[in-house]
């Protein structure tokens, strides 16, 4: 029966070397015996190097040959980043007699018990002490394995002195610019290069960052770099499957991290856009589709945080499926049995948030659903490699990608490999998304071309109530609002009437007298129990009779359809313009819509230019200034003071942001000079 390894220390006391040291052993009852593990000893055989481990190996001593100090090693997730660090430890030569010993960091506790285990097996003849909670090392030892956080606390890093170490191995090396790890390398002399510090080595699977900090500040170098893609090539890593699933979450409205709302989605705003009983119920049918046994034997679900993990197993049980879920609030014992009992195959669904993303090892994953959208290339591909080791009896590993809503700055699976975040694939291999890539590369679209992708990857976000066009939050006046014609690419393409966007759920359609308005409205079913029911969108179409007299300019509204479809609603519209309007004034392709302004719709629109230089003859057609008099005749007046409230909102918060500082720095006392 297999048996989960845990750490014990053991206590080893010579005559010979009056200096205690704490050697890592599995666990087993304990002992009084102080023989130290020998050669003969029943340790496992020594691991055999793959070509490209050895390879890796030589780019870092070839380097440090050459003077470098602070050097990065980049491999895939399932590429033994820890038996190449390990085997690193005895080929890296001290720079003095003194310079002998090596430390390891990491910032997870199962990140460091498992490179403690690696150098016992490789290294039975070296002392090896952990750094981690109440095990404490001395400082003394041939190498050290420490978790960040605890080598951090107290004072517990003034036992380490750099003069005595050769080299510094960070796993995980993308997190090394965080302040934590910035503390360490100051410390032990490596915040820069200097010809009396050790030699650094960082390893990761994904050496960048999205939240702006450099990992410059820390790695000079990167001297190695095996990509996933050819890790499965080369039969190192499972091959791999991606089904894109349109999960019509609508991500609009999710806050993200970092400045300018450039770093990864907030957790509990992205918990409620995609935790909901409609979108995890899709979780479930596209498992069951693709993933339910006997097709896949042991799947891992990548949840956004408690209630999302709770919602989903309890779904996946409702459907009389056994997941089982760990999180970080799982006792440590608990997590370890029922990590085992997935590895055994005993149940066929793992439901986590955060905690296998990194440094964790099972094999035998078939099967990964990211039911969380990411704005991290990191965490996506942290994810996938979950799936990616080579296990006996898997053939491949299908990962099943829920593609939210079109979203600026989304990544999906199909962006991995160079294609567009909105492209849907179905059981593709890694190989065949690379091909399709490259024929998308090679293809020099037209213009037209472009449009239609464009309308089609639009559509399905219409179609569901989603927005697709730029966001107007950055236009410095109205004019630039209804110069701007992104919102009319997408229904432009499918329709060959001249439509306008006026906001995200209006268009219109002018006609020489009337108007036809298409708007989408999104209703709320009533939910049991005072719960909130289902979201409903529908497209509703209406036409305002123009009238020469009286209060109003138009008639009362009359409605001609309603649809769920989008482009249903278009065709529509345009089969009840074409009965009774006349293409010359609706159509795109009027040659009258080429022709320079007209003076009065210059005049019009040069009111909205009082700050800017008037627009002259010829620098706008015809078309374009009779498509911005509508936008300005129909609401864009409105929605640019909307954006222009939020503006000035955002900036009132940034003020009093700034303030509470300002005030928080005056009621600091410390020794010195008082600012004035």
């Amino acid at each position: 029966m297999k048996r989960i390894l845990k750490t014990a220390l053991r206590l080893r006391e010579s005559p010979k070397d009056p200096t205690p040291s704490f050697q890592l052993w599995p666990s087993r009852p304990f002992t009084t015996t102080t023989t130290r593990l020998s050669e003969e000893s029943s340790s496992p055989p020594p691991i055999q190097l793959r070509a490209y481990q050895e390879e890796c190996i030589q780019a870092v001593l070839t380097s440090i040959t050459q003077g470098h100090k602070r050097l990065g090693i980049s491999l895939a997730t399932g590429a033994g980043k820890t038996v190449i660090f390990t085997h690193l430890i005895n080929r890296v030569t001290p720079p003095n007699p003194q310079a002998t010993r090596t430390l390891i960091l990491a910032h997870r506790r199962e990140l460091v018990e498992q490179a403690a285990r690696h150098c016992q097996s490789t290294y039975p003849n070296k002392t090896i002490e952990i750094e981690l909670g109440n095990l404490s090392a001395t400082g003394y030892a041939d190498i050290t394995v420490a978790s960040m956080q605890s080598i951090l606390s107290k004072d517990r890093l003034l036992k380490f002195d750099p003069s005595n170490y050769k080299l510094v191995l960070v796993d995980e090396a993308h997190h090394i610019v965080a302040p934590g790890y910035l503390k360490i390398l100051e410390h032990m002399n490596l915040r820069q290069k200097h010809p009396d510090s050790p030699t650094l080595v960082g390893v990761s699977a994904t050496f960048s960052r999205s939240d702006g900090l450099k990992l410059g500040a820390a790695i000079d170098e990167i001297v190695y770099h095996k990509d996933y893609i050819d890790m499965i090539k080369d039969k190192w890593l499972s091959e791999v499957v991606f089904t894109t699933v349109e999960s019509k979450a609508d991500l609009s409205g999710v806050r993200t991290k970092g400045a300018g709302g450039t770093g990864e989605f907030e957790t509990a705003s992205l918990s409620r856009a995609v935790n909901s009983p409609e979108l995890n119920d899709i979780v479930i049918r596209a498992w069951f589709a693709k993933a339910a046994p006997p097709k896949r034997q042991s799947t891992l679900v990548f949840c956004v945080d408690l209630s999302h993990v709770a919602a989903l197993t309890e779904r996946f049980r409702h459907h009389g499926i056994d997941a089982r879920y760990v999180t970080g609030d799982t006792p440590a014992k608990e997590r370890a049995e029922r990590l085992e009992q997935f590895k055994k195959k005993e149940f066929p669904v793992l439901i986590n948030c955060g905690v296998f993303t990194e440094g964790t090892d099972i094999p035998n994953i078939d099967c990964v659903v990211l039911a969380r959208p990411t704005r991290s290339r990191n965490l996506l591909i942290q994810m996938i490699g979950r799936g990616m080791r080579l296990h006996e009896g898997k053939e491949n590993c299908h990962v099943i990608d829920m593609v939210s809503s079109l979203e600026v700055g989304i990544i999906t699976t199909p962006t991995l490999f160079g294609l567009d975040p909105d492209e849907l694939v179905a059981d593709m291999t890694g190989e065949e998304l690379t091909a399709m890539a490259m024929k998308r590369a090679e293809k020099k679209d037209t213009a037209e071309e472009r449009q239609k992708r464009m309308s089609e990857a639009a559509m399905g976000a219409e179609a569901t109530g989603q927005s697709y066009q730029v966001a107007f939050t950055e236009y410095d006046s109205v004019f630039d609002l209804i110069s701007d014609a992104e919102g009319e690419k997408h229904i432009r393409a499918i329709s060959k009437n001249t439509w306008v966007q006026v906001n995200p759920s209006k268009y219109i359609l002018s006609t020489d007298r009337d108007v036809i308005r298409l708007e989408r409205e999104v209703t709320k079913t009533p939910g049991k129990d005072g719960e909130e029911g289902e979201r409903r969108t529908m497209w509703k179409a209406y036409v305002l009779r123009a009238l020469s007299g009286g209060k109003s300019p138009w008639a009362t509204p009359r409605e001609i359809l309603r649809t769920t479809d989008f482009k249903d609603a278009v065709h529509g519209c345009d089969r009840f313009a074409a009965e009774f309007y006349s293409p010359f004034y609706i159509s795109q392709r009027m040659p009258w819509r080429k022709a320079p302004a007209s003076e009065g719709q210059l005049k019009f629109l040069n009111k909205l230019r009082s700050k800017l230089v008037p627009l002259e003859p010829g620098e706008i057609t015809r078309g374009k200034a009779a498509d911005m008099i509508t936008k300005i005749k129909h609401g864009a007046k409105g929605r640019f003071a909307e954006l222009e409230a939020e503006r000035k909102r955002r900036e009132r918060i940034n003020m009093y942001a700034e303030m509470e500082m300002e005030r928080r720095e005056m009621e600091m006392v410390s020794v010195g000079p008082v600012a004035s």
